[in-house]
């Protein structure tokens, strides 16, 4: 255990997530415990890139390991105004060739080095330079723009660094951090999402609504996805995650997608924007399970919004009461739990054969399950997609995740079952793998 800041964080054995395109998937506490066991190994060591989205503390994570570090640590805003200064880079490596020598170590934390000119290249010099030299220099870097980051690391990095995903926080992150009771943090998450500079301004409708949209969703929309060369209809950008927002957990096809947009735009245009919003942590549009390549390509996605703070700014009837609005209020749920699963670095894809279906099926650390979301009254007939996949699926561990009035019939089924609190604040039950 290392204690920080008065809170004790355990050392996360390296299964917890799985390996995806966008590096190890980790929410806060364990993304600092990651980091403070590698930057623990000797140096140097390979570079720690570390994105995510906008908004979930990675400034808050390097000088958290700042403090944890002491005076081996050199922390440098890259998006500062000394950073615009001639010569700031060339003062930064002098700086820890100083504390080098002074102490026997370094590490030097990168806040938002995708900001700086040529970071990659320039980056690659000095790692190539340390390891020449086998210098005890361990370097972590930052970006909010995940795509820009990624694609410089690609470039110029290649064998050099490792990527770690800071996603959005769980319930429990939420819970703990903001010392809230747990039912009630994951409440909150399903509500209103999970954004830490967020949860302060809860009660105040206007200024949590400002938070968000300006804070987050206009320069992820507006500036990160911008800024790469394939998007040439930013309109269409916007639309596309219009229709996502107003769809949590809905299976729809690209063809419905475009028909619901005001621009005209190719499938083909459609699906590489869908992309762009994965990549920026905001949207994932789910594959179905199935065996036959063609067949998953061919299906439609189904779409998960990775925090429940951007269904509550773009929806003006804010979040649904679910005595007044069961309906939308059960599409929250489950998009809150499946967004959970995928934030915690499962892959996550959906199973249909009609007419049944099945609204998770989930593997990773977490084990293998296939997961239905079910809020409100329930009949047998609710159970009938999880008894048929699990037949069709062995291996694979039905799990529901409903209210508590739910667990009766599941238990009658022969289904293990959880609340969907429970769900957003533990995952499924039972040991990890």
């Amino acid at each position: 255990m290392v204690r920080l800041r008065g809170l004790h964080f355990r050392a996360y054995p390296n299964n917890y997530s799985s390996m995806t395109g966008q590096g190890i998937r980790v929410g806060y506490r364990r993304c600092l415990a990651l980091l403070q066991e590698r930057l623990a190994e000797p140096a140097p060591g390979r570079i720690q890139l570390l994105s995510g989205p906008r908004q979930v503390g990675k400034t808050t994570l390097l000088l958290a390991l700042a403090e944890w570090l002491g005076p081996i640590a050199l922390y440098a805003a890259c998006d500062g105004p000394e950073a615009s200064l001639p010569g700031f880079w060339e003062r930064l490596w002098t700086r820890a060739e100083e504390i080098l020598a002074a102490q026997g170590r370094a590490v030097v934390l990168l806040d938002e080095a995708h900001l700086l000119p040529n970071w990659a290249p320039r980056l690659k010099g000095e790692w190539d330079r340390l390891r020449r030299r086998r210098s005890p220099v361990h370097v972590v870097a930052t970006g909010s723009s995940a795509l820009r980051l990624a694609a410089g690391s690609r470039e110029s990095l290649a064998g050099r660094f490792e990527r770690i995903t800071l996603t959005h926080w769980s319930a429990a992150d939420v819970a703990e951090t903001f010392d809230l009771p747990r039912g009630e943090a994951a409440d909150l998450v399903a509500r209103s999402g999970s954004y830490p500079g967020a949860v302060p301004l809860r009660a105040d409708g206007p200024r949590w609504t400002a938070y968000v949209r300006d804070a987050i969703v206009e320069p992820a929309i507006g500036r990160d996805l911008l800024a790469l060369a394939p998007i040439r209809k930013p309109g269409l950008l916007r639309q596309v995650f219009g229709v996502c927002v107003a769809s949590p957990a809905q299976i729809v096809s690209l063809q419905k997608i475009q028909g619901q947009l005001h621009d005209a735009g190719a499938l083909e245009t459609i699906a590489h924007y869908l992309a762009l919003l994965e990549e920026a942590y905001l949207v994932a549009a789910l594959p179905k399970r199935s065996r036959r390549l063609a067949r998953r390509r061919a299906a439609p996605p189904k779409l998960v919004v990775l925090n429940q703070a951007l269904l509550a700014v773009a929806d003006p009837r804010g979040a649904p009461d679910p005595e007044r609005d069961p309906a939308r209020f059960g599409a929250w749920v489950e998009n809150a739990c499946l967004a959970h699963a995928w934030n915690a670095g499962q892959q996550v894809t959906y199973w249909r054969e009609e007419p049944v279906e099945v609204d998770g099926v989930i593997e990773g650390s977490w084990g293998r399950w296939l997961v239905e979301v079910k809020t409100g009254a329930m009949s047998p007939a609710d159970l009938r997609g999880l008894l048929e996949c699990g037949s069709r699926l062995p291996g694979f561990r039905p799990l529901l995740v409903c209210d508590p009035a739910g667990r009766p019939a599941a238990e009658r089924a022969g289904i293990e079952a959880v609340t969907w609190q429970e769900f957003l604040l533990e995952g499924p039950p039972g040991p990890r793998g």
